[in-house]
């Protein structure tokens, strides 16, 4: 399969002149598709990318129909077609095995693709800058322009530095998306942090040649065990990618007692050990030292909205706690920064910022709170043995769990997954 990350895909020249109507800082799923929208919407958007791409990240490279509807409404249907498709995913547990179809829903679609994230980034930028934004590759805000930002000023714009020349510029902006990631360090110098009482994801993945690479469904271990065998509160994957290789990994919840001294190198190592052998997993199927990172998570980081800035992505901590899933939004916060910013400049009125945090407080706040609560009590691991176990007994309730941990509960009927889902919102609405 052709990459769709070639160099001279995105090689765009440096910015002339360096003032826009918004300065997009990273070129991620976030700030790509903030930087798509806004530029398609006719407005002046210079992106900044610390990196050149096409450039690795840690991920479990897996799309679900959420991603895959952002995708195509950037109009990347055709180009995401090419990448390896997939119907479901198989659960495996103590011994058990189910098979479950994405759910069918009126706003997205039955299926999900598996793309690297350095193919994938690499489309999604080329594709903003095809809609008008100029991508300045190499390039790394290091401050806001304002030096009272971080005091709750308005940023400016940014400091930028050529990480090529070592040059230092001045970038001028009406408004600035901070999509920097994880370890969002432009958001840190505008004063935004983690709340640490909500759950904070680790992961690790490695890639593996493998002769099950072309399987129609992701696999996801819901009973991943240490060295001694003893089950461990997280979950395994193995994703194929269609090319020969498979993306696996691990990721864990700092929901458990003992989280902090968790070794995830040693944990993935077992992991690969323990998976089925018809996968072929081992030292020698290796592509490479594994690589990973902690996700914040359920809009754990904040503040989202400052005088002329948003947060969006994982650098604003939206990453679903359910299931550990990113990049659907990092595509939507991104999406709704850029409907904010747009509002914000045809209404003349600065002010309306803020309505990005009422957006994203109707969008996922609720869910969020309920994807919390329900890690917290996973993280004690007698619960969640208890349930996975009771789980795998039945398919009909872990197509239900699929639907709710995915975020595709329809909101035009009512049936088993949206009645359980809405009885225990119900509960953490009153608690909250």
């Amino acid at each position: 399969m052709p990459s769709l990350s070639a160099p001279e895909v995105l090689a765009p020249p440096r910015p002339g002149a360096l003032a826009c109507d918004v300065l997009v800082v990273g070129a991620g799923p976030s700030g790509s598709a903030a930087a798509y929208w806004l530029a398609d919407a006719g407005y002046d958007v210079l992106v900044v990318e610390k990196k050149h791409f096409p450039r690795v990240k840690t991920c479990g490279d897996g799309l679900t129909p959420r991603s895959v509807r952002q995708l195509e409404d950037m109009g990347l249907g055709d180009s995401l077609a090419k990448h390896h498709r997939y119907d479901g995913l198989r659960a495996l547990a103590f011994g058990k095995e189910l098979e479950l179809a994405w759910p069918s829903h009126p706003s997205f679609p039955s299926h999900g693709y598996v793309v690297t994230r350095a193919d994938l980034d690499a489309l999604v930028a080329a594709r903003a800058e095809a809609a008008g934004a100029t991508l300045w590759q190499g390039a790394e805000a290091v401050a806001p322009l304002n030096a009272g930002a971080g005091a709750g000023g308005p940023a400016g714009g940014a400091v930028v530095v050529d990480r090529d020349s070592g040059k230092r510029s001045e970038v001028a902006a009406r408004y600035v998306v901070v999509a920097d990631g994880a370890n969002s360090r432009f958001g840190r110098a505008l004063g935004v942090a983690r709340d640490k009482s909500l759950p904070l994801g680790m992961a690790i993945r490695g890639y593996y040649e493998s002769p099950r690479h072309a399987e129609t469904f992701i696999e996801s271990h819901l009973d991943i065990r240490d060295h001694d065998g003893n089950v461990v509160p997280g979950y395994g994957w193995i994703f194929p990618l269609g090319d020969g290789r498979v993306n696996v990994g691990i990721g864990v919840l700092s929901t458990f007692a003992g989280w902090k001294q968790l070794n995830t190198t040693k944990l993935m190592e077992s992991f690969v050990a323990y998976a089925p052998e018809s996968w072929c997993l081992s030292p020698r199927s290796s592509l490479g030292p594994p690589t990973g990172g902690r996700l914040p998570m359920g809009l754990s980081v904040g503040p989202h909205v400052g005088p002329d800035y948003l947060v969006a992505g994982d650098a604003g901590g939206s990453i679903n706690p359910f299931n550990g899933e990113g990049i659907a939004y990092g595509y939507e916060t991104g999406r709704l920064a850029a409907a904010t910013i747009a509002e914000t400049i045809v209404g003349g009125d600065p002010a309306h910022l803020s309505s990005y945090d009422d957006r994203l407080s109707e969008t996922y706040g609720l869910y969020y709170k309920v994807g919390s609560a329900f890690m917290k009590l996973m993280g004690r691991g007698e619960l969640m043995r208890l349930f996975v176990g009771t789980g795998m007994y039945s398919k009909p309730l872990m197509e239900w769990v699929l639907q709710i941990m995915s975020n595709l509960v329809r909101e035009d009927e009512l049936g088993p997954a949206e009645a359980a889902y809405r009885a225990v919102a119900a509960v953490v609405r009153r608690a909250g």
